[in-house]
């Protein structure tokens, strides 16, 4: 079994090297995120084939009965390879490539833990419904039934299975929906979130001898999809999800340039305690990073600590990472080099002291973001 493991590992490795190589020759023929999306629930939370990127994105801060704290991530990804592949089984052609992360992290034992998959699209093995949330990457899975979603995933000493249920509607992010990534045509995606899910359920820690953590907490979900996103000036981006305790969700995400400007393009949502989302432009948010850390694994220097200031909205927040060590190495998958980890804090809003929690991504501080994007 474990060398089978290790021919199919080569053989994903190939066909991503493939993919990478190849996807520019047919990248006229995907569709792009331009103009207005006529928005279908729960059929878009479903695959898009017909555009080049897509991802489905669970983030979460959990707590157990005694109060210790963890965080999480559980992501899928589909990378286009052929807009139309070529052979007569189509059920096996390479069309997709279905790639997953998942994470945890344990904030009491300051200890953090990352495990990567790769595989084609088939029966069995990867894929996604067009007709509703039904993702998987082998055994990991997150499917909603009605309007619960049912995360589950397993590798060696880790593992989740988490129930989310969306406590807010969903959130259209940008203009209806369409979120710019740049100014060039295309360079957008289409995008939306739930950003308030309640979150129950348990997990389990490499090493540790509790069997399973019985967990409760709130967890966002982000949906995007695109073909063109990233303008070639473009290096990063910080992405940004918390949840305050006044009930308020804020997005943000910075997309930055070679030349160390932000992409004027970059901008965020603010979500009311009704669920109401609130576009955020670029000059309506204010960002300080107060200190860094450097990875000893990548040599990455990545923003630590952070302070936010939405002048509009009254809100003023300082925040840092839990554990500084939530870096991601994916050279196993993606590819791409990321931090991406639980954060904690606490503020003002309206002039009232307030807490915050969520999740920061940080991508380009230690190597490119690579063809996936």
């Amino acid at each position: 079994m474990i060398d089978l493991m290790k021919h199919l590992w080569k053989s994903f490795f190939l066909i991503l090297l493939i993919g990478c190589f190849y996807t520019p020759a047919y990248a006229k023929e995907w569709r792009q995120a331009i103009g207005p999306w006529s928005w279908s629930f729960p059929k878009d939370h479903g695959t898009h084939p017909e555009f080049r990127t897509e991802w489905w994105y669970f983030t979460g801060n959990l707590r157990d009965s005694s109060g210790e704290k963890f965080g999480y991530q559980l992501t899928f990804f589909r990378q286009g390879v052929f807009p139309r592949p070529k052979g007569l089984n189509q059920t096996w052609a390479i069309r997709d490539l279905y790639l997953a992360h998942f994470t945890l992290t344990d904030v009491s034992r300051n200890q953090f833990w990352f495990s990567e998959r790769l595989s084609r699209r088939g029966p069995g093995i990867a894929g996604a419904s067009e007709t509703g949330m039904d993702v998987w990457v082998l055994n990991w899975k997150a499917r909603m039934e009605e309007k619960k979603i049912r995360l589950d995933a397993r590798h060696e000493g880790m593992a989740l299975v988490l129930d989310l249920i969306p406590r807010k509607p969903i959130i259209l992010h940008g203009k209806g929906g369409l979120s710019q990534k740049g100014g060039g045509k295309g360079q957008a995606s289409y995008y939306f979130s739930y950003p308030h899910l309640e979150t129950e359920g348990k997990i389990k820690l490499p090493g540790v001898q509790t069997p399973f953590f019985q967990v409760r907490g709130i967890s966002w979900y982000d949906h995007e999809f695109g073909s063109n996103q990233l303008a070639p000036d473009q290096v990063g981006w910080d992405w940004f999800s918390l949840h305050l305790s006044d009930g308020q969700d804020l997005m943000i995400y910075f997309l930055r340039r070679k030349d160390g400007s932000v992409e004027p393009s970059s901008s965020g949502t603010l979500i009311t305690p009704s669920g109401e989302g609130i576009h955020l432009k670029l000059s309506d948010i204010k960002i300080e990073v107060l200190d860094y850390w450097k990875s000893p694994k990548s040599g990455g220097k990545y923003p630590s600590r952070w302070k936010i200031n939405i002048p509009l909205s009254l809100i003023e927040i300082e925040f840092a990472s839990l554990v500084s060590s939530q870096e991601l190495l994916t050279s196993g998958s993606t590819g791409v080099v990321y931090w991406e980890g639980a954060v904690e804090g606490k503020g003002t809003s309206s002039g009232r002291p307030i807490t915050c929690e969520g999740y920061v991504e940080l991508t380009g501080y230690a190597g490119g973001i690579g063809g996936l994007f």
